[in-house]
């Protein structure tokens, strides 16, 4: 399962259950037939940035966070400008340099931009491996990044 189908179905589970701990996203998961890691709960946790509320039955639930609207585009551009060392294409696929410990946050901001000529990304500690569509696609996501310097 890919992570936005998962996140969309993390999404409707909350509204559906009462979901107290990670392992209660883990158990139902498994029981739909999808196999998923606590630790991958817990950084869709965070990347959903699902908060815990009080339940009717005395505990804490999760919740979906208020609706707020974050600009992805301005957060990546600001990244960009601060952790930036290199961009380079090769085909469909863009490496990104970063100064050592920004690669993750900004391969996050990627996917959470949700840019439709990309088909995801690898972070490491300081590169992104960018999977674009093409190599037309490629090309046009390094014109963008680099205007954004």
């Amino acid at each position: 399962m890919k992570k936005k189908e998962r996140h969309q179905l993390l999404k409707i589970l909350i509204q559906e259950h009462v979901i107290e701990k990670q392992e209660d996203f883990v158990s139902i998961l498994r029981e739909k037939g999808t196999e998923v890691t606590q630790a991958t709960i817990s950084r869709d946790i965070k990347e959903l940035q699902l908060i815990k509320v009080p339940s009717l039955s005395g505990g804490y639930r999760y919740s979906l966070p208020p609706d707020v609207h974050y600009d992805t585009s301005k957060k990546l551009e600001r990244l960009l400008k601060t952790c930036f060392v290199s961009v380079d294409v090769q085909d469909y696929l863009l490496l990104v340099r970063t100064i050592p410990g920004n690669a993750f946050a900004l391969g996050s901001l990627i996917d959470l931009s949700e840019f439709q000529e990309i088909f995801g990304t690898i972070s490491g500690d300081d590169s992104v491996l960018i999977i674009c569509r093409s190599n037309e696609l490629a090309k046009k996501i390094k014109n963008h990044f680099i205007r954004m310097l």
